[in-house]
């Protein structure tokens, strides 16, 4: 997945749960809602004798957020607003990160995923209003390499449309597990993790998604990681990407500027900013 958004073309969606890599195809009828079954099955076991029983936690069953018709972007001029308000730059990050040069992706930017799983620069489709990407790095510093990092949001005509995207991107990695984003730079071993709303701890969006897998740069010795996390909330996608350098691990490391305390900080920091945008007024 380059930095950016991609065309929408799904046919199929890719889940890994547990572990397994699960694909299911649909037809233009059947797009999946996120929605899981309300039935219930009976208990088969009973707890041990003087073991007691445990109740789970109950699982959230409705988004604390309610959209506003009114306030939804209709224009290409309403969506780059919305977009670029919810955008997260380096302050969203932590501290430390500074502006790329150039800071944000050109109105018409629209990355293709290729046939031959290559990163291209397409035309963005008619279904999308908006798209902007914000770039931001973590300089070197201590012997450790350049953390290039990017925040993109997405704001779609519909929420059909946007909830389309979200399968697409779990469909690429089963596509293309190895991309070339440019000349010298690919990502490799990618695999996709989907979770709705109620889902796999997803708590904060209609629905969630994580990628991961290698990032190879041919001026950088050795392997790095990739990691891509993207949710959705109505009609708007939130994205933020990091590309690994030396002297980074993907774990939490205990600070603020850990790499992944810092991509769900620029995450949460866009979908908090995107409900304002379109949540109605109490």
């Amino acid at each position: 997945m380059a930095y950016g958004d991609r065309r929408l073309w799904r046919a199929c969606c890719v889940v890994l749960v547990g572990g397994v890599m699960a694909a299911g195809c649909t037809s233009e009828g059947d797009r999946p809602d996120g929605k899981r079954s309300t039935g219930t099955t009976k208990a088969t076991t009973k707890a041990p004798t003087g073991t007691p029983a445990t109740t789970p936690a109950p699982r959230p069953t409705e988004l604390d957020f309610t959209p506003d018709p009114q306030r939804a972007p209709k224009t290409e001029a309403a969506a780059r607003r919305l977009a670029l308000a919810v955008v997260a730059g380096p302050d969203a990050w932590a501290p430390g990160y500074v502006k790329r040069t150039p800071h944000l992706s050109d109105p018409d930017y629209w990355p293709v995923l290729g046939a031959t799983c290559s990163w291209e620069t397409g035309t963005r489709p008619a279904d999308v209003l908006a798209s902007v990407t914000a770039y931001s790095e973590l300089p070197a510093a201590g012997g450790k390499g350049a953390l290039r990092v990017a925040a993109t949001v997405t704001v779609h005509r519909t929420e059909s449309d946007a909830d389309w995207e979200m399968a697409s991107t779990l469909e690429e990695a089963l596509r293309c597990p190895d991309q070339k984003l440019r000349d010298g730079e690919r990502i490799t071993e990618l695999m996709s993790l989907g979770n709705p709303f109620g889902v796999g701890g997803n708590a904060t969006a209609d629905d969630a998604l994580r990628e991961g897998g290698s990032y190879i740069n041919d001026a950088v010795k050795g392997k790095q990681f990739y990691s891509w996390y993207q949710s959705r909330i109505g009609q708007v996608t939130v994205a933020a990407v990091v590309k690994g350098a030396p002297g980074y691990t993907e774990m939490n490391d205990g600070t603020m500027t850990g790499t992944s305390q810092a991509q769900v900080r620029a995450l949460v920091t866009m979908l908090d900013r995107a409900k304002d945008e379109l949540e109605g007024q109490s």
